[in-house]
């Protein structure tokens, strides 16, 4: 295995870690990224098994809550509840993503400039949500109607496109819908749980006979890579977007959108 290999999936495990739970897109950040490193994984696994050490990261930094709730579910309604919510909210995006695979991992993994469209596109938009005057209905996770988990789920399934965002697509629907800032960054990180163990689980099991030993120690460089950086994210973020909003995410979007249709232009 070459080293320059083995570094671009240090820098890209970072760079998942360090955007899967902000709404950038670290699935775009990755490919875009990998694209310019001339970075190649066998059936684009590379980019979606990384995920696993954001999933740990998150459940490192809440394991305590998490335990909580878990003991709380026997006797607890809206715990019970909350949990649900979370389920309804996962289960679109697992259909669709089923449904759509083979398309989204052939065609829009493979498309840098539709990466950098949706990063501008998201970025504008997201920038918009951010100084509309809403007010809030839900502050609580805890609180959030099923119905509302469930439209969120939907709102989810737009980060089928690279370059959306998954964390981005759900914050901005939650805002929408009436939640605060914070709440919306909560829920997306207790959603990002089965989802992205789902993508995992999936496609993994889709790319077992193509995987070699060599694909297996980049994805294990990223996946360790993923986990650090994610734990520093999620310990900060939500601090973060409740003194400063989502604008500073909306205009690096925009940025890299740019920077990467100038890099298309002139390196193909």
């Amino acid at each position: 295995m070459e080293e320059q290999t083995i570094i671009n999936a240090l820098i890209l495990g970072i760079v998942e870690g360090l955007t899967e739970f902000i709404p950038v897109s670290s699935t775009g950040h990755i490919l875009l990224l990998g694209h310019f490193l001339g970075f190649e994984s066998t059936g684009k696994t590379f980019e979606v098994l990384i995920q696993l050490g954001a999933i740990l990261a998150i459940l490192t930094v809440y394991a305590a809550r998490l335990w909580n709730l878990a003991m709380a579910l026997p006797s607890d309604g809206k715990s019970r509840r909350f949990v649900f919510g979370i389920f309804l909210a996962f289960l679109p995006a697992a259909v669709i993503g089923v449904m759509a695979h083979g398309f989204i991992k052939t065609v829009l993994f493979e498309s840098p400039a539709l990466i950098c469209s949706t990063l501008l596109v998201g970025g504008i938009i997201l920038l918009w949500i951010d100084r509309l005057p809403l007010k809030p209905r839900y502050t609580d996770v805890m609180d959030y109607p099923l119905s509302l988990c469930f439209k969120i789920g939907l709102f989810q399934c737009l980060a089928m496109v690279p370059g959306v965002s998954r964390s981005g697509s759900t914050i901005a629907g939650s805002l929408l819908m009436g939640t605060d800032k914070r709440s919306a960054a909560e829920f997306s990180f207790f959603l990002a749980m089965p989802t992205m163990a789902g993508a995992f689980a999936y496609d993994l099991y889709k790319n077992r006979d193509v995987l070699s030993m060599n694909d297996a120690v980049i994805i294990t460089i990223g996946f360790i890579a993923s986990f650090v950086a994610g734990v520093f994210v999620v310990k900060g973020l939500l601090n973060f977007v409740s003194r400063h909003g989502f604008a500073p995410f909306a205009w690096w979007r925009i940025i890299v959108g740019l920077l990467g249709f100038i890099g298309l232009y002139y390196l193909g």
